[in-house]
């Protein structure tokens, strides 16, 4: 898999981007206008809510801890530190093969009007993909089980959609949409580690 690929498909992997894991549904790259196997766990919440303006770190504070999924033959891996002084912290890791392909790291951050995701790739010589900086989406909807976040600049990824299944297990879909090209949906089921 070359890097133009794995970077188009871990975009936001947060890692991310993933899907399906022992026992669970095989990964899913869903193509816009391609027929999809079932519905999707992960949808997105109807046309035009109102992000709650009480929505805080807190609000996201199930994530912590360490959490792994599968996306094919590749492993995702992520581990979050809860939120403290207005910021969660993360970092992502794919392997494949036994061999790293992507490093991220992310962070949620509590601002004054707004909260963003923000992540950035690396090799695993800690160059970074990203020449311009990290990737930002705001918040745009939290409506349990799903927190919507979009980004107002480009569509890469245009929006990442967390959903809680249950206190172990959470989906986090990741909408692409290349200025040139087919839009794709990536889809991680992930599931607590111990």
């Amino acid at each position: 898999m070359t890097r133009a690929k794995i970077r188009t498909a871990t975009i936001s992997a947060m890692g991310a981007l993933l899907a399906g894991v022992v026992g669970g549904p095989p990964p899913q790259l869903i193509r816009r206008g391609a027929p999809q196997s079932g519905p999707s766990k992960a949808q997105a919440p109807a046309a035009n809510p109102v992000q709650s303006p009480k929505a805080t770190l807190a609000d996201f504070a199930w994530l912590e801890g360490r959490w792994q999924g599968a996306w094919g033959p590749r492993m995702a891996e992520q581990e979050w530190v809860g939120p403290k002084a207005g910021v969660m912290l993360g970092v992502f890791r794919l392997i494949e093969n036994d061999k790293t392909l992507v490093i991220e790291l992310f962070a949620l951050l509590e601002k004054q009007d707004r909260i963003e995701f923000r992540f950035r790739h690396f090799t695993p010589e800690l160059q970074p993909w990203e020449q311009a900086g990290s990737t930002v989406l705001n918040l745009a909807t939290l409506i349990p089980p799903n927190a919507v976040f979009e980004n107002p600049v480009d569509g890469q990824p245009k929006r990442e959609i967390l959903t809680q299944i249950d206190a172990g297990t959470y989906v986090l879909r990741s909408e692409i949409v290349p200025s040139a090209g087919e839009s794709q949906v990536t889809e991680i089921t992930y599931h607590r580690q111990k």
